[in-house]
């Protein structure tokens, strides 16, 4: 017996060993404010994003990906702890993240997977546990010569553009990694993130192109409290200096004055040439808000066209290493994002534009190319789904589930699952004077709560109003969705432990 254990072991071990070398690498490409109505594969016609569709086109497509909290933070946080903000305990931006908590990485540590995050991560903190190496900037970063920190040498200053320097990072790391494990990486990009500094190779980019206003820009907010009372419009909120670089002030500290000589001429010299032409136009009322549109959208296209470009480039390096074999590629963006819709600028409402949220994802040879998922998903079911995908055990506290089933389903095989969302909002009232509400998204209806500064329901037929223009509550011959629509609120707070909501709840009856 003793000489056929180590006999057993030695044909064991090749198994195990190949078993490890299967395990699928996992690159998560995490943008910042980049709204899915900007993207080609999500309809939109104007704006090429070549490499962002190619993931899409290659494996699958989701088309109601929902954010549970609008706002950047708090989305990182549900990202790596597959729970809501009230229990991951980050529910507002600029606060400290506990990474004291579990975290999904150190779970793939544990399966045997290197992992790394460079780029943004915006926690407020450092990580402690489930990373072997980070390098990341500390808060927002900036755009031009930014300032990174790492865990082997602290903190370094790089020349050149935020987006192609943490390309270039990643694939430092990669090229210097453990390759005898998988590895598990986040790519966090600073782009789209107010305020929008294109890179000196895109500037203009989209000058030829006329924006058309959405058809909600000039909304009256009509039967809508909350929505009259923010501060986050095109027209008064975006400031013509820091947001759109009219008569810029180079030597103020946000991030104009990090220019190298020759990246200050360029960039000078475009919005110099822009400064003249708003100067001559003596614009006031609703044609300064269309102008101040347009400067909005050229500046935030621009400054995405160097995101989809490196997305082009870390595609090409997984495919010249031969890594795209056994690489999941993820897409996607920390929330939705107002591109004019109802005026604004900016996320955080329940609305479509900023509870929606971009995610496509390519696995070779499992999800086959094209895959469309119209299944509701949140994003507390990424960090489950990324174990899954890896093989490792879900911890039973995560609130989320793998949707891992909906990307290569079985045919003639019905998967069970949630046909609605629940949403919770915190922040108030900076930056921009959203009221904190929760609520609920099914297929038809959207039912929302605003509480903190005022008390107001909101109820949205999506089939006949889908720019949700029309609150409905209101309406008599609605009582009935609105009382089950009110139960099934109820029900997922309960589910999802949302004590605080419970008590409003109970209260706004």
């Amino acid at each position: 017996m003793k000489k056929i254990l180590p006999l057993l072991l030695m044909g064991i071990l090749p198994f195990v060993l190949f078993a490890q070398q299967k395990c699928p690498n996992i690159l998560i490409i995490f943008s910042d404010d980049h709204a899915y109505q900007a993207i080609g594969a999500y309809g939109n016609k104007i704006i090429p994003t070549p490499n962002i569709d190619r993931i899409a086109r290659e494996g699958a497509l989701l088309t109601n990906n929902f954010v549970t909290n609008s706002i950047c933070g708090p989305s990182r946080a549900t990202l790596l702890t597959g729970k809501y903000s009230h229990l991951n305990g980050y529910a507002f931006n600029e606060r400290k993240f506990d990474f004291n908590q579990p975290v999904f990485p150190a779970l793939l540590q544990n399966s045997g997977y290197q992992t790394a995050w460079i780029g943004k991560l915006h926690l407020g903190n450092l990580p402690n546990k489930g990373f072997d190496y980070f390098n990341v900037l500390p808060d927002q970063g900036d755009y031009y010569n930014p300032d990174l920190i790492n865990n082997k040498n602290g903190t370094l200053r790089y020349t050149g553009y935020v987006t192609d320097i943490i390309s270039n990072l990643s694939f430092d790391w990669l090229n210097g990694r453990d390759t005898a494990k998988p590895f598990f990486l986040v790519v966090g990009e600073k782009a789209t993130h107010r305020v929008w500094m294109p890179s000196v190779d895109d500037l203009g980019a989209y000058d030829n192109i006329d924006f058309a206003l959405p058809p909600s820009f000039f909304d009256g907010y009509d039967g809508r409290a909350a929505a009259a009372d923010q501060d986050m419009t095109v027209a008064k909120t975006m400031r013509l200096q820091q947001d759109l670089k009219v008569h810029l002030d180079y030597t103020k500290d946000d991030g104009y004055n990090r220019f190298t000589p020759q990246q200050k001429k360029v960039f000078a010299a475009y919005y110099d040439k822009i400064s003249k032409e708003f100067d001559s136009k003596h614009l006031t009322g609703k044609e300064l808000a269309r102008w101040k549109y347009e400067r909005y959208l050229k500046d935030y296209y621009a400054t995405a066209k160097c995101l989809d470009r490196n997305i082009g480039k870390i595609l090409d390096y997984l495919d010249k290493t031969g890594l795209a074999k056994n690489t999941v590629v993820i897409y996607a963006s920390d929330q939705g994002f107002y591109l004019g819709e109802h005026g604004w600028f900016d996320k955080r409402f329940m609305y479509e534009q900023s509870l929606r949220s971009a995610f496509v994802i390519r696995y070779p040879k499992v999800i086959k190319p094209g895959t469309i998922v119209p299944q509701f998903v949140a994003n507390i079911d990424w960090a489950p789904t990324v174990l899954d995908i890896a093989g490792t055990k879900i911890p039973k506290d995560m609130q989320g589930i793998s949707f891992l089933p909906l990307l290569s389903p079985k045919k003639n095989v019905v998967i069970p699952w949630r046909d609605e969302v629940y949403y919770h909002y915190y922040e108030y009232p900076e930056p921009h004077h959203v009221h904190p509400h929760f609520g609920i998204r099914t297929p038809r209806y959207k039912l929302i709560y605003f509480y903190q500064g005022l008390s107001t329901w909101e109820l949205y037929d999506l089939q006949a109003d889908p720019q949700e223009l029309h609150n409905v509550y209101a309406n008599k011959e609605n009582n009935g969705v609105i009382a089950d629509l009110k139960q099934r609120l109820k029900k997922l707070m309960e589910q999802y432990k949302d004590g605080e909501a419970l008590g409003i709840l109970e209260r706004a009856q």
